[in-house]
């Protein structure tokens, strides 16, 4: 029994043992490298479900499972608990087949400290220390006003620093604005009491609850204006004013006071990647936005995205309260752990739901915008840094060939032909050292009969430089011919007769000694074995000879069905492709037996064909 073996047998007697009970389990490989994380309501069917009908599971996971060598499980007292433990393994190990949120960027907060006197500050580092972080914020704008507000409010310092770092004896730090305004009555000398009922106002605030602290501040005005304590009420009131004025900035987008989160999560296919947006909305304004990027989205379902996201932004620390109600763009592949564990931190039922219309249709239309939008801002980005990624290989090639400008875009020719039959010709386009196959192009030789291939380079060249200069497309920085000093002559003679020669620069590749011929010069060019630079030329001139090969075939297979084939009587096009399916080829169908073509095609048109190669024969004979 090998290895491999042995570990599937001590695996499966594991997954025979487990419980019915709910939990979180780990694959492991045979590195003891972690593989994967799940959470499950039983954890015996969940994990069991992996090894049966392997056929159900997208490539992905097939793959995981192959890997598969050890299996550990921690069992919990509910799926609320395992939503939590899974989420925390996550984020600890980050393993290979889980989906993961990762962020090209720091967020900004709000930090509230765990501590006697609270300090209020903004931070892009998250501790698990206690604090509260309230955010994430999209933009430090927001984060910013939000503190100025609290500034104005409380009178409240919201410094980075804390103030038993600093020497009053020398003054207010310079890159600390905020302490020439707070380091003569700095709050951290207010009375406990006062102190802790002003960190309280600024948590509610941080919440989004303004109605109620508009409230309660006009409440606290009218008592202290009650009991002629002017200069208090005054100062209420102009933190009144400061949370006023900070309320009416913030849109309103729900007709009642609610407490609810949007979630939606957008696809870009063609960049691999998806993106997922939060709205938070509070007393029925949008109080914050919030968005990740999901990348190596390939056989993931949007359902799965969107779960994952949701969860693992609930048990993260930045989460602040549960709202009353959650709202998603799809359905969620299973959403009880979920509502289970916000039930319990809430202390009552929170409503998961999909609208379909009405307002919150409208929020998640808009939070799925947001999300288009920044896919096509991540793409912008991702094409300008390519742009600026030059690779190794051709800045090498530049200096190899001392070429004037760097071969960034390259274009390479070959032909193809069989004793002169069909011939065909290639181009492929190789940008930054990788092969565009939007831009590969095919050529069927017009103008030259017979086995020349001199005059075919001549031909393909001339036209593909003539409509390039004709619709005025992109020229390349370098064109490569496959072949020596012949095909390289044919290929310059047609640049000069079309007018293109000097555009840019052309090469010659001989196979044989791997030489690189230059216009002008007898002597070859001798780009060492090892070089990447040799190693980019022969990758796009092996893509062109495959490219043009390929073509040839297929041209050729064309022909061959229509000479033979579809000449018997009774036999169409759909038919000779279905005998060449299964023969391989024209000889191997007049080859067979009777009963295999009867089998295949029918018995009437088994025994035409039959009949019609045997009869040749015959003839022949």
């Amino acid at each position: 029994m090998s290895e491999n073996d042995s570990a599937e047998v001590d695996v499966q007697e594991k997954v025979d043992n487990l419980p019915l009970s709910p939990g979180v389990y780990m694959f492991k490989d045979k590195k003891d490298r972690l593989l994967y994380v799940g959470k499950a309501k039983r954890l015996r069917n969940r994990v069991r479900s992996y090894f049966q009908n392997s056929s159900d599971h997208d490539g992905r996971i097939r793959v995981m499972i192959r890997k598969i060598d050890d299996l550990e499980v921690i069992v919990t007292d509910s799926e609320a608990e395992a939503l939590i433990l899974e989420n925390n393994l996550i984020k600890k190990h980050q393993p290979r087949y889980n989906i993961l949120y990762r962020d090209d960027k720091s967020y900004p907060y709000i930090c509230v400290t765990n501590d006697k006197r609270p300090r209020v500050y903004p931070t892009r580092t998250v501790i698990n220390d206690g604090s509260k972080y309230y955010g994430p914020y999209d933009s430090v704008t927001h984060m910013k006003r939000m503190l100025e507000t609290i500034r104005k409010a409380f009178d409240l310092c919201t410094c980075a620093v804390s103030r038993k770092n600093i020497d009053r004896t020398k003054g207010p730090p310079k890159w600390h604005s905020c302490f020439d305004d707070y380091l003569e009555s700095c709050s951290g000398d207010w009375d406990l009491e006062k102190y802790q009922a002003t960190i309280d106002k600024v948590e509610r605030m941080l919440n989004g609850r303004t109605n109620a602290l508009i409230r309660d501040l006009k409440e606290e005005m009218s008592i202290a204006s009650d009991a002629l304590e002017f200069e208090q009420a005054a100062q209420i009131r102009d933190s009144l004013e400061a949370v006023k004025k900070y309320s009416k900035k913030m849109k309103m987008v729900a007709n009642k006071k609610v407490d609810r989160d949007l979630f939606a999560v957008k696809v870009d296919e063609e960049i691999n990647e998806a993106c997922g947006v939060l709205f938070k909305v509070r007393e029925g304004k949008l109080i914050s936005k919030f968005h990740r990027f999901l990348k190596k989205i390939k056989h993931l379902e949007k359902g799965e995205m969107l779960q994952s996201f949701v969860e693992d932004y609930y048990t993260g620390q930045h989460a602040g309260g549960i709202p009353d109600e959650v709202y998603v763009s799809d359905e969620l592949i299973n959403e009880e752990p979920l509502a289970q564990y916000l039930w319990e931190e809430r202390g009552k039922k929170v409503r998961i739901h999909r609208p379909q219309r009405g307002e919150k249709a409208k929020m998640i239309r808009m939070a799925l915008s947001n999300a288009k939008y920044l896919l096509g801002e991540r793409k912008l980005e991702k094409e300008k840094a390519a742009k600026k990624r030059i690779p190794h290989s051709v800045k090498e090639l530049k200096e190899q060939l001392n070429l004037q400008r760097l071969p960034r875009r390259i274009e390479c020719f070959d032909n193809s032909n069989l004793q002169g039959s069909d011939p065909v010709a290639s181009m492929v386009c190789f940008v930054d050292a990788r092969p565009k196959k939007s831009e590969y192009k095919r050529f069927n030789i017009k103008t030259v009969e017979g086995p020349d291939d001199f005059a075919s380079m001549k031909e393909v060249l001339s036209r593909r430089y003539k409509r390039v200069m004709d619709e005025k497309q992109q020229i390349p920085d370098l064109i490569v011919v496959d072949g020596g000093k012949g095909q390289l002559s044919s290929a310059v003679q047609a640049l000069k007769e079309i007018g293109f020669y000097g555009e840019c620069e052309i090469i010659g590749l001989a196979k044989r000694l791997e030489e690189v011929f230059v216009p002008g010069k007898s002597n070859p060019i001798m780009i060492p074995k090892k070089s990447s630079a040799l190693k980019l030329l022969q990758k796009v001139r092996d893509e062109a000879h495959r490219f043009a090969v390929s073509f040839h075939r297929n041209k050729r297979s064309k022909r061959t069905i229509k000479t033979e084939l579809t000449q018997i009587g009774g036999i169409g096009k759909k038919t000779a492709q279905q005998l060449l399916k299964e023969f391989g080829s024209v000889k191997s169908v007049q080859k067979a037996a009777l009963k295999d073509l009867q089998a295949e095609i029918g018995e009437k048109t088994g025994q035409k064909v039959y009949q019609y190669f045997h009869n040749s024969s015959a003839e022949e004979e």
